[in-house]
Order: C-alpha cells, then structure tokens, then sequence
C-alpha cells in the first residue's frame, strides 16, 4: 500500500498538502480524519489508517449518526498519515482544488470479528470489503462499518453505516449543526478567505 499515485497526482511547487508521511503508524490506535472538502461538489473526505497509509474514501453526504441511513462512500486513492494534518485551500488547478477542512478527527478501533470470535485485521477486513470499526472522534463516537458494494449498479462503491450502539442518534445531523473545523474552530469560507489573504 503505497502512495505513489497521491504523490504522482500533485504538483508540491503549487500545493500546500503534505509531500508524504513522516509517520510510518500510529501503534496501537490508529487514526482516522474527516476532512470537509468543498471541491467540484462539496463531499467529506472519510480516512482510516491501514498498514502505514490512509485508505479514503469521498462520501457525498458526510457521516450520519442514524444507523437506517446507509450513505454513499466512494473509494479514492490513499493519502500519507500527515495528510490527517492538513487543513486549507488546494489551488484550483490542482488535483481536488478547494477547501479543506478538518471536520473530526481523532483514534478508533478495530472491531471486526470472524465467526469465531477472533479479531479480524484491518488490511484483512479492508481486502474483504467488510469493515467495523469504532470512532473515538470530537465529532463522531462508537462503531461504524464500511461495506462494499459487490454487484449492481453500485458495485466497487462501499456503503458508510453507523453501527446501532449507544452513540446512534437519528434525530442528530452533525454535518449541519457542527459545521466547524474540531482543529481551528474555522468554518470553510473562513479557511478560504483566511488562507486567499496570507
């Protein structure tokens, strides 16, 4: 797993995202980010470590706390772990030009079992298209699973579901009510502004 395309995808002269990762893992708990994208279309930017990366995926919708709400996360190449770090506008004829925001971040858990009770690892899992996990963020808490998608007209696509645990709350809509970023308290106009006049 390597980010060899994330790297082949920019121009560093231009861009202000991270080059690659100093970081080789996080150890025992690795981190997750969601990073509120206003690109093409605004989406959110849902990343887990696996194996020294960040594996991504752009879910169209954001993350929702209703576990009857099965949201669209399409899969994306990996980013280098400092990538958690970065908040700020990439240059419009850059790859993914726009505002970037870190909306939550913060450690999670793997939590995938096999039939037998046995922890099931995270590159396993994710080489299965079946991943659980639980998100110890500012923003969001508890389990999660990514699913993907193996026939239709949605196969390749995953699917981002919030596990129905004691953090599920249907009637919360976190995209539209903490819309700020949980590392500056900026919201993406001021990012944009912010960051247009520096």
């Amino acid at each position: 797993m390597g980010n060899k395309n994330y790297e082949e995808k920019r121009d560093f002269d231009k861009t202000d995202e991270p080059k690659g990762s100093k970081k080789k893992s996080s150890g025992d708990q690795p981190i997750f980010v969601i990073q509120k994208h206003d690109a093409s279309q605004l989406h959110y930017d849902f990343r887990i470590e696996i194996d020294g990366t960040l594996k991504s995926w752009s879910v169209p919708k954001g993350p929702s706390t209703d576990p009857s709400d099965k949201q669209m996360a399409v899969p994306t190449g990996d980013h280098p772990l400092d990538y958690a770090d970065f908040e700020g506008v990439i240059p419009e004829d850059e790859y993914g030009g726009g505002t970037v925001m870190i909306w939550d971040k913060g450690r999670f858990e793997n939590i995938k079992k096999d039939e037998d009770g046995n922890s099931v690892s995270l590159k396993t899992s994710f080489e299965n298209g079946s991943i659980e996990i639980e998100l110890h963020g500012e923003k969001l808490k508890g389990g999660y699973a990514l699913v993907e998608m193996d026939s239709g007209k949605m196969e390749g696509n995953w699917l981002l579901i919030k596990m129905d645990d004691d953090e599920a709350d249907a009637r919360r809509n976190p995209t539209s009510t903490e819309p700020k970023s949980v590392e500056t308290g900026r919201t993406l106009n001021a990012i944009e502004k912010e960051e247009s006049d520096s």
